[in-house]
């Protein structure tokens, strides 16, 4: 057994849980951007989205299905763990499987095509409270067992910062969790099981991801929201070049470690500092493919679009831009790429790094 107790949930002042950041129904808002779809034959798997429903936010299978028929070819999907749907009866090591449970039905209707072509949680990202040791083997084999054909992965919201409300996760993460012994011994159980982990992480704890990666070969690691920039945040917004400088390096190190990938997307969560949430007409995508375009193209250029993937990240992106929009903006960021580099990013890499057969 671990030598300490599992990850606590998150509390607020008066120890009540924290409750998960409520995004506002902005539907009106982003209905006032409509535009042309750009190159809608290419085939995409958008590599990382949510389902859930949330007070007030309902993002479920009719939610996303109507997103993919927006104009843009989503042919398939990766579902994300994001806390939903967890078991209320039974241990606490086991709660997630139910996420599992549910993902797996999503995409039992997404096969079915039903509704539509994309094949909707074709690959299945659960999460697992891997401070528990080995001993979080039996949750990995029985969310195998519950979407063997989909199941590819865990992830386990690792951010943190010094600046208390940047740590908005579901849990209270403490500095320096990925050398954690506990943690690491849960890790170990991953590539036995062909099992990959997607790592949410901030800026500055790339370096810590970096010794995990090579500590561990063997499993393939997804750098979410490429490696969570703070830059323009109220923290670190007085020395953004000088950020923006360290993630650079810190990147650079990383892509040296050849079981790395990277996901592009994730710069519309609101509390990253970009502000195209807060203006009074949505941006387009022209405009979010200058601001967001120089960080992803660095990406590429450290990774490789063999190893780089666009992601909609939603529904946390649509806080700032419309479905339809944020693969316009990808579109246009891979506009100077060729066929072949583009066909990776969009498609063959999320094919590849989670085994799906579309």
């Amino acid at each position: 057994m671990p030598s300490k107790l599992p990850l606590r949930v998150s509390l607020n002042p008066d120890g009540t849980p924290a409750a998960p950041h409520v995004l506002k129904d902005n539907s009106a808002w982003r209905a006032l951007l409509r535009e042309d779809i750009i190159d809608p034959q290419r085939p995409i798997i958008d590599a990382h989205h949510h389902l859930w429903e949330r007070p007030g936010q309902t993002y479920l299978f009719p939610e996303f299905i109507a997103d993919t028929k927006a104009g843009h070819n989503i042919l398939a999907s990766v579902f994300v763990e994001c806390g939903a749907y967890y078991r209320k009866n039974g241990p606490e090591m086991m709660s997630r499987l139910g996420e599992v449970e549910f993902a797996n039905g999503m995409a039992a209707i997404g096969a079915s095509q039903a509704y539509g072509v994309a094949q909707v949680a074709a690959g299945i990202v659960g999460t697992a409270d891997l401070t528990y040791g080995s001993a979080i083997a039996e949750l990995l084999d029985a969310q195998i067992a519950t979407a063997s054909e989909r199941f590819r992965g865990v992830r386990l919201i690792t951010k943190w910062d010094a600046d208390p409300p940047l740590n908005n996760g579901r849990y209270a993460i403490p500095p320096g969790l990925l050398a954690d012994v506990d943690f690491r011994a849960g890790f170990a159980e991953l590539a036995s099981r062909g099992l990959s982990f997607d790592a949410m992480i901030y800026h500055h704890q790339i370096p810590e991801l970096s010794n995990l990666a090579r500590a561990f070969p063997n499993t393939p690691i997804i750098l979410n929201h490429i490696g969570g920039l703070l830059s323009k945040t109220r923290t670190y917004l007085a020395d953004e070049a000088q950020t923006n400088e360290q993630w650079r390096s810190a990147l650079r190190d990383l892509a040296q470690c050849p079981n790395v990938f990277v996901k592009l997307g994730g710069l519309g969560m609101g509390y990253l500092g970009f502000g195209f949430n807060k203006l009074e007409r949505p941006a387009g995508s022209e405009v979010l493919a200058q601001a967001w375009g120089p960080f992803f193209e660095y990406c590429i250029e450290q990774f490789g679009p063999e190893r780089c993937m666009f992601e909609s990240n939603f529904p946390p992106d649509r806080e700032s831009v419309d479905y339809h929009v944020v693969w316009n903006a990808f579109k246009r960021i891979a506009a100077s790429y060729t066929e072949a580099q583009k066909h990776q990013l969009f498609f063959a890499t999320a094919a590849k790094v989670y085994r799906l057969d579309v």
